[in-house]
Parts: C-alpha cells; structure tokens; sequence
C-alpha cells in the first residue's frame, strides 16, 4: 500500500521505517505512536528528499525537543563559519536545525546543510523570496512566493514556518487594537507589509490548497507561524494573537484534510502567569496540535542574558505540554549569535527541555536525574561528567580546582556531606581535623 505523507500511512494502518525509529528512541509502543500521528497529536517532519536525515517525534507523549536557528545574513554572510555551528549544534544533540537564511548564497547554504545534517532541518521560505528574485518586497507575486516553497521542499526541507495565519481580517484586529511593538515577527511583518502595499490577501491564505499540494507531494510538514506573536511582556495573549490562534485552528483542520502534518508555532514575550493559559489556548483551539515556542522570554529587560529569560519561559511551557523549544542565545535582540552564543543557546534550551520533561513525566526523564544523584551520592566523578547535560564545562570546572581530597570538591572538602554521610553509615570515623585512619 503506498502513502504520502506519515499522516497518510499511519491513517492506511502503515507503519513506516520512520515511525520504527522513534518508537525505539521514545520507548513508546509504535502502535500509540501510528494513532497519535493518525490524530495530528504526533508529527515526524522527513521531507522524502532528506536522505540524511535520523527522524525524531515532536508532540504528545514524547521528549520536549529543541530547535536551533542559524544561517546567514547581509551583515555576516560567512557560510562556513555557519556551517561549523551547524556540526557543534549536531554533536551538540539538537533535534532541528533551522535555517533562517535572508542574504546571499541560501541555496548553497541550505543544500549543504540538508546534506550533512542528521537533524531535522526548517526554513522560513518568505525569507529567502527578497533574494531569490532580486525584486522589491511589493513586486512578488503570490506565484512566486510559493515556488520558493516549492524549492525549498524540493531540497529536502522537512518543516516550512509560513505565516498564513495573518490574513486581511487578523490585520485589521491588530490596527484596531494597538501594541507597544507591533508585530516583532521578521516573516509575519514582511507579510502583512506585502498586503499593505498591494492591497490583497496574505497569498499564503489565499493559496492555501496549493501550499498543502507542495506539503503533501514532499511530506513537509506545516509550521503554523505566529506573526502576531508578542514581542513584548505588554502584548502578551492580546486580541492580535488569540484572532491569529484561531485562523490558525482552522488551517489546521484544513491541512489534516490533506494528511499534511503541522504544527503550530507560540510566543513570544509574556509574564510567567500567563504560560499555562496559552498552552491550553493552543492545545484547544488548534486541536492538539504540537505546540512549537519561542522562549516564552519572560521578562523584556534582560538583553544579553535572554537565554535565561528563555529557559524559564520554556521549563513551564513544556511541563505544561509544550512539544518544541525554539532556542533563545545570550544574543537575542542584539546581533546574529556567535559560536559560543550558540552553545549557552543550547545548553539552556535542553535544560528547560528536560525539566519541562520531568514536570509532565514523560518516560524515562526522571531515570536520567536518578543516576545523576546515585553517581553524587557514591562520589563517582567520572559518571557524573558522562551524565552531565554539559560534561565538557562539568569537567572543566573540576580541574580548574581541585580539592586536596579526591572525594570531595573545593567548596566543602572534609565537610562534604555525601563523603562524611557516607562514612557514617557504613560504621566509619569522620576526622576533620587530621587525616583519615
């Protein structure tokens, strides 16, 4: 039996290779993992064209992924300082890579980037029409905005963030509603600039049923972008965004129709108390869909240290059923991310991942953290670095100061909790003063 997408094959009763390899790494039972897929509730983005690609599961009842966002622009177009960020962000263990590209050579970028990565790989094809045609933003037809989908799906693309949601009467909500930044997404703002400039309809709402064509025929699977996602903690679940949410919903369903997979992209800035009603808005009005954010950043003054702002944001976001992490650099709202940016970038991003993790039990997180507290109990340094979210900096740290005894560390050294509970409990003397009998 043939089939188009894994949504069609998990509709037909199919289990594809795909589907086998995420059920081993999720330790979930393929049989839950085809029904979840059948309900949209589970996708696996595997563009056919992705030949080195190790699929991964985004969505109900499996590990919070994470997304990293590179590629070049005018200001730093060096494609091979974006290609060494690309390897540290695989061996790094990032389960997509996106390519946010918007100057120069994207397709040379983007192939190099399909060929060599095991993870899965998205763009914002919007991005890329500026340059593609070498035209003025106003002067791109709705044609030929979707044959830069279609390239990009050709090349082995497995998600496409496309802003379809900001359609004529979303706009007009946010005019009538007013924000302190407007709308801060680059794709949803180069969008509703065309609409402005031309007078006509988001083309991606229009031709909506031939961006499922494109979806359907390379098994892309849609990212629902938020283009009235608030960019700002004043914003935050406004008329803009909830008007939005809902277009997005019924897209949604639309896709589905087609067996096209989605997902729907979230915010954005917003305060704390406001994380746990958004994912419930999404979980519901988007009909279980995977829920893909940004942060949530939750605060607006901390540039320099968004990464953290990030990590606090997406922790709860994803105990509270978050799917998918955008990460979130020291570097946000200030330049394009440097090397090490990128790593902190990472770094806090799966640790919010994993404690997201635990908060909504997914299988096996709690497992990882149980060894990790064993190895500090039995003062086993060497597992502990192997556990470590981050061994490189974990064993750095230990060598930059080591104890003058072995078993414990500079903080507390004879005091060490763990050493001297150790001792006791199993009928030892405990010698502060002097050396050990």
């Amino acid at each position: 039996m043939t089939y188009t997408t894994q949504m069609d094959a998990a509709r037909k009763g199919i289990i594809t290779k795909e589907m086998e390899l995420v059920s081993k790494k999720e330790n979930i039972d393929v049989e839950v993992l085809k029904n979840l897929i059948a309900e949209g509730k589970v996708i696996i983005p595997a563009n056919k064209n992705h030949k080195s690609l190790n699929p991964e599961g985004v969505g109900e009842g499996l590990r919070t992924k994470i997304n990293v966002n590179l590629g070049i622009s005018k200001d730093c177009c060096d494609i091979e300082k974006e290609l060494e960020k690309v390897k540290t962000a695989i061996d790094m263990k990032a389960e997509a890579i996106m390519d946010l590209s918007s100057y120069g050579k994207t397709e040379e970028f983007r192939k190099r980037l399909i060929e060599m990565s095991p993870a899965m790989i998205g763009t914002v094809p919007v991005y890329d029409a500026v340059g593609f045609y070498d035209k003025e933003l106003k002067d791109i037809t709705a044609e030929e905005f979707l044959k830069v989908v279609k390239k990009h799906a050709e090349d082995g693309v497995d998600f496409v963030t496309i802003h379809a949601g900001i359609n004529r009467y979303t706009a007009e909500v946010f005019k009538r509603n007013k924000r302190l930044t407007n709308i801060v997404s680059r794709g949803g703002s180069l969008i509703y600039a065309w609409m402005e400039l031309n007078d006509k309809e988001n083309p991606f709402y229009e031709h909506f049923d031939e961006l499922l064509d494109i979806c359907e025929e390379y098994d892309v699977t849609l990212s629902l972008g938020d283009a009235c996602r608030p960019g700002s903690i004043n914003d935050a679940t406004d008329a803009s965004q909830i008007q939005e949410l809902l277009i997005l919903g019924e897209l949604t369903l639309r896709a589905w129709e087609r067996n096209v997979q989605v997902m729907i992209e979230g915010p954005g800035h917003m305060t704390i108390n406001e994380i746990a009603a958004n994912v419930m808005l999404e979980k519901k009005l988007c009909h279980g869909a995977p829920f893909y954010v940004l942060g949530p950043i939750v605060t607006d003054v901390a540039p320099g240290y968004d990464h953290i702002t990030s990590a606090i944001g997406g922790a709860l976001a994803a105990s509270y059923g978050v799917d998918f992490l955008c990460y979130v650099t020291p570097a946000e709202h200030l330049r394009l991310p440097s090397l090490e940016d990128m790593k902190e970038g990472i770094i806090a991003t799966r640790i919010a991942a994993h404690a997201g993790d635990l908060g909504k039990n997914i299988k096996g997180a709690k497992e990882w953290d149980d060894a990790m507290s064993k190895a500090r109990q039995a003062l086993d340094w060497e597992k502990m670095f192997e556990l470590a979210i981050d061994p490189e900096k974990a064993r750095r740290y230990r060598k930059e100061s080591l104890p003058a005894h072995k078993d414990s560390c500079t903080m507390c050294g004879k005091m060490c909790s763990m050493r001297n509970m150790n001792k006791v409990m199993s009928g030892k003397n405990i010698n502060m003063l002097r050396e050990d009998d």
